[in-house]
């Protein structure tokens, strides 16, 4: 998945997991939204190298 779609994946899953006090899947939530600002990071450092 590209940057953005972790991100509104992991937000949504990470609401979801608090409002039905889910840990495991607030933390998947978490995850996910790290995933996509990594991944944005590391894209955004591909492009300065370009």
């Amino acid at each position: 998945m590209g940057e953005h779609e972790d991100k509104v994946k992991g937000e949504v899953k990470e609401e979801v997991g608090k409002a039905t006090d889910d840990e495991q899947l607030e933390s998947e939530g978490k995850y996910d939204k790290a995933k996509g600002k990594v991944e944005g990071a590391v894209n955004d450092a591909k492009d300065k190298i370009d």
